[in-house]
């Protein structure tokens, strides 16, 4: 075991996920349900111009993961993001940043669940969404707590599975495009990103409505950071996946969303079904619906595996420094950290509740809220990096080979992006509004849990 790995105060995760599983891990983070059901909706809102949405954010999810890439390289560490805080920027920001990772899965997991009982619900319409989105929580809550190994299996052939569908999709969905195919009684081509009033249909400014769910849809690219400290030869192995991560972007989402927009005139999607489901459903291929259909209800489980992951190794991390209750900190024999699995598991299941409640409702406020806990992380990525590379240029430290480029230019540009983001969303009608006036309580409620740690660190120093 390479005792660098070992950088955090009781850090004692086995190392037991190789190449071939970190890899997958990388790009189940990139592939999710933002893209498989979000996009469906957010084409029918704007239109083609969905594409320009996703490669702006996609150039942003660049930079963070080379960000994220200096930052592990000179540190792996499951702590990630929320370690490199205490140490560039200061104890407070590894408080905020780790609350504000789990409040993006918490609200996450909602979403995510809310959309197996979607998928599901086309097979099984007699049965209510909350109790299969229940049974599927129960399925992953057991899984991530028997092994980290079982985890990285599972979500190696998730990972498989979503990576076969996106590439059969876009062959076929090229092949459609080129041929002029006819899907359904419309006719397959580049005249549909300008026939159908135009490429910005709803406008430009509702257009840059949308980047706020991009990035949700976006999110989870950063797990492959956490998996840093359960990683053997973290600093040979991340590299790779990490730039694996980054040429995906640009091939599964910004080319997905390209063909999806050439395929079918963009009123035909809608937000209530998959928008992969709505193209092959209308092929008039026996069956092909109801297997894509079963790809991205993988895809959803697979989001709900990776929430539950990434947020125990952060909790515990927390846990460690007394920034969050001592259960979520607490270790099984299997080297899994229980207590902020199940801590995290108590969210999913007010998801399940909210699927009850208000099941129309709780998917778009969810992954809207979830979006500030991304924007927080991938901003506080970028700013490490700022720090790290300062910090270099004092001597105090030496950068890896592996560097985020045009630094330190790049990075404020990222950060002013992501703040033109959050401002966006004060500007939205929708759910979008909902989360960012929710802003000012979540600043209320962590600059509160700040004090009462700081205050109870401090009578302990004493």
């Amino acid at each position: 075991m390479d005792s660098s790995l070992l950088t955090e105060k009781g850090e004692s995760y086995s190392k037991a996920l190789g190449n071939r599983q970190v890899q997958m891990i990388a790009i189940g983070g990139a592939i999710g349900v933002g893209l498989f059901l979000g996009a469906g909706g957010k084409l029918h809102q704007v239109g083609p111009s969905l594409v320009l949405s996703y490669a702006l954010c996609g150039i942003a999810a660049y930079f963070v993961m080379r960000a994220l890439g200096e930052l592990v390289l000179h540190q792996p560490t499951s702590g990630s993001f929320v370690t490199y805080a205490r140490k560039f920027i200061g104890p407070w920001a590894g408080f905020v940043s780790g609350w504000m990772y789990w409040v993006n899965w918490a609200m996450t997991g909602i979403a995510e669940i809310t959309a197996v009982a979607i998928y599901v619900h086309k097979w099984l319409p007699d049965v209510p969404q909350w109790i299969t989105a229940l049974v599927a929580l129960g399925v992953l809550i057991v899984v991530n707590l028997l092994s980290v190994k079982l985890f990285g299996e599972l979500e190696f052939w998730f990972s498989v599975v979503k990576v076969l569908a996106i590439v059969v999709f876009l062959v076929t969905a090229a092949g459609l495009v080129l041929t002029s195919a006819d899907i359904g009684g419309t006719t397959a081509g580049v005249h549909n990103l300008t026939a159908h009033n135009g490429f910005f249909p709803a406008g430009i400014g509702i257009a840059l409505m949308t980047l706020q769910a991009v990035i949700f849809a976006y999110s989870a690219i950063e797990v492959v950071g956490i998996a840093a400290g359960e990683t053997k030869d973290a600093r040979k192995v991340l590299p790779k996946a990490i730039n694996g991560v980054v040429w995906r972007i640009g091939v599964f989402y910004v080319g997905s969303v390209l063909l999806l927009a050439m395929l079918l005139p963009w009123p035909f999607y809608n937000g209530g079904e998959s928008p992969f489901v709505t193209v092959f459903s209308r092929l008039g291929i026996p069956g092909i619906g109801d297997v894509m259909n079963a790809v991205v209800l993988t895809a959803a489980l697979s989001s709900c595996n990776s929430g539950l992951y990434s947020t125990g190794r952060i909790l515990r991390a927390l846990a460690d420094k007394g920034e969050a209750p001592k259960f979520v900190g607490r270790m099984s024999s299997r080297h899994v950290p229980y207590g902020g699995i199940l801590f995290t598991s108590g969210a999913y299941v007010l998801g399940v509740v909210l699927n009850y409640l208000v099941p129309k409702d709780a998917f778009d406020i969810a992954i809207a809220i979830a979006s500030l806990g991304v924007i927080t992380t991938w901003a506080t990525l970028i700013f490490c990096q700022l720090r790290l590379r300062q910090a270099a240029l004092r001597g105090e430290l030496e950068r890896p080979s592996y560097r985020m480029p045009w630094a330190p230019y790049s990075g404020w540009a990222t950060l002013g992006f992501l703040a033109l983001v959050v401002v966006l969303m004060g500007f939205s009608d929708g759910a979008e509004k909902i989360a960012f006036y929710s802003i000012p309580v979540l600043v209320v409620v962590l600059a509160v849990g700040w004090r009462i740690v700081g205050k109870r660190q401090r009578q302990e120093v004493r």
